[in-house]
């Protein structure tokens, strides 16, 4: 079997410094990360403090910053799922972090329920929403068919076992359900510009970096087809700052806020924007 080709070398800023690879699997046109650490050991490559989607601090601009748009991005969240709430609509978020998003879909009608293998992220939650947010293994014990919408939000590029946790996904899934997706997109203009310093990379947190026709490809083995893609336009000033920042020590607001545009603006032509939302639909 022909080897996967090297995409890029890079390393782990954030923890370990350790040095890793991106693969391309022509096959899924993916990239994924190599070495691949063992599940057992992936929770020791997250800070244990300031993994900013697992707490709620405010101690920097950054973290104001990033506050900020969440709270911008829950609610357009929320319009997106409207018109797939039916009556009674239940939502199952996997990768719930501090459980911002389930409030308020609860809010709005939603019987929600998050999955979260943070413990300190699924506390949090659960302090917001109580008794809402459980462990990973929960997943294996919920009843097939159980959901009208689930949803991922920058969580699929984490998911250990790609092929078989979509499996999973699938079986909870009630016919024309949705799933909703929002990863990094590798083909955009702002990672082809940082390059083994593009933030949205992560390694080895982020072990898949999606393409848009890699993100049909995954899905369409579970009879599972994209029903509309958009766009994350905060996303690319967002991941310029966290780029500049790998690269050069600073922020460098100025570039990083000219590079956010540039790649949206070459976006409007290739719709190759930094991340994307894309919306899924259960054929079966």
């Amino acid at each position: 079997m022909k080897a996967d080709k090297q995409y890029l070398k890079l390393k782990d800023y954030s923890v370990s410094g350790e040095p890793f690879e991106l693969l391309y699997d022509a096959s899924r046109e993916l990239l994924y990360t190599h070495p691949k650490p063992p599940q057992s050991k992936l929770s020791n490559y997250y800070p244990n403090t300031n993994y900013i989607s697992h707490t709620n601090q405010r101690n920097s601009l950054f973290d104001l910053l990033y506050h900020a748009v969440r709270y911008v991005s829950v609610r357009r969240k929320l319009r997106l799922l409207k018109p797939h709430q039916p009556k009674q609509g239940s939502l199952l978020d996997i990768g719930a972090g501090t459980g911002f998003f389930l409030r308020a879909a609860k809010k709005r009608g939603w019987s929600v329920m998050g999955i979260e293998p943070n413990l300190s992220a699924r506390t949090l939650a659960n302090s917001k929403i109580p008794n809402t947010v459980f462990d990973v293994d929960t997943l294996q014990t919920l009843p097939e068919k159980s959901f009208d919408v689930i949803t991922l939000w920058h969580v699929l590029e984490h998911l250990p076992n790609l092929e078989e946790d979509v499996k999973t996904i699938h079986k909870l899934l009630k016919p024309n359900g949705r799933i909703v997706v929002a990863v990094p997109n590798f083909k955009s203009f702002d990672a082809d510009y940082f390059k083994s310093f593009w933030a949205a990379y992560d390694v080895p947190r982020h072990l898949w970096h999606f393409s848009q026709n890699s993100i049909s490809k995954v899905f369409s083995k579970v009879q599972i087809e994209t029903e509309s893609t958009l766009p994350l336009v905060m996303d690319a000033y967002y991941v310029s700052l966290l780029s500049n920042k790998l690269k050069t020590g600073s922020y460098r607001i100025l570039n990083s806020l000219w590079i956010g545009f540039l790649s949206n603006l070459k976006a409007l032509k290739s719709g190759e924007y930094s991340s994307l939302i894309y919306v899924l639909k259960n054929k079966n």
